[in-house]
């Protein structure tokens, strides 16, 4: 379809608990839960939409497109082996 946008993922409503939670082993740095001002506070425009709860999903991309993830790490297992933390 015509200006179209699929979303091309294999997992679905990761957590961004998780997910900072990966970034911050990766980087040998603690994750800390922050109250909803002091997230604010500490991340400026950024806390909004990290916080909204807008989950991710493949569905229309899989319905119309008949497209099926595969064979590929997911996001949090690409993390834990990611060379992106070798300094």
């Amino acid at each position: 379809m015509a200006g179209a946008r699929y979303h091309a993922v294999a997992e679905e409503s990761l957590p961004v608990k998780a997910m900072a939670q990966a970034i911050g082993q990766g980087l040998g740095l603690p994750v800390v839960a922050l109250s909803t001002e002091d997230a604010a506070a500490h991340f400026g425009w950024l806390a909004f939409p990290v916080a909204m709860a807008a989950p991710a999903s493949s569905a229309l991309t899989q319905q119309r497109l008949g497209w099926r993830p595969a064979g590929q790490p997911g996001f949090l297992d690409d993390l834990e082996h990611s060379h992106a933390f070798s300094f």
